[in-house]
């Protein structure tokens, strides 16, 4: 996920190239679908760690050594923030997506006793995919 504009801008459609509105709608939608479906695809047991995601223009998010959650607690994912920093980027802009569960590291490499569950690295490889759908998607709501 980490394309430069130049790169992202290859990847869309000859029909968005055409007016730069529509390379940052496909740019910012496309970004906001991978980080929502690796957040969605995070284990849950309480919810904290896909609670736990969080967005940055700035820098990748710090997982936190003392980010547990309660025992028996419950958690639920809010996108909001991903979204919020997510439209206020520009296609200069790398955008940040990380989580700051303690633990988050053993649930997407796994451990000596769970099977790596890979929800980061195998929603961004679908982003060529997802750019191409927001693009023919966008296209076809044009008319």
């Amino acid at each position: 996920m980490a394309d430069s504009p130049e790169q992202f801008q290859a990847k869309v459609d000859e029909w968005v190239k055409a007016v730069p509105e529509r390379v940052r709608a496909v740019f910012r939608e496309s970004t906001q679908r991978v980080a929502s479906d690796a957040a969605n695809a995070v284990p849950v047991d309480t919810g904290f760690a896909r609670a736990s995601v969080q967005a940055s223009l700035e820098s990748m998010p710090q997982i936190d050594p003392t980010a547990r959650g309660v025992k028996g607690g419950t958690y639920s994912l809010d996108t909001n923030q991903l979204s919020v920093v997510i439209a206020q980027a520009e296609l200069k802009d790398t955008i940040y997506v990380g989580w700051t569960a303690s633990y988050i590291q053993y649930l997407e490499y796994g451990h000596s006793q769970q099977a790596p569950q890979g929800f980061v690295r195998v929603n961004a490889e679908r982003w060529p995919q997802i750019v191409a759908e927001v693009s023919a998607q966008l296209k076809s709501q044009a008319g």
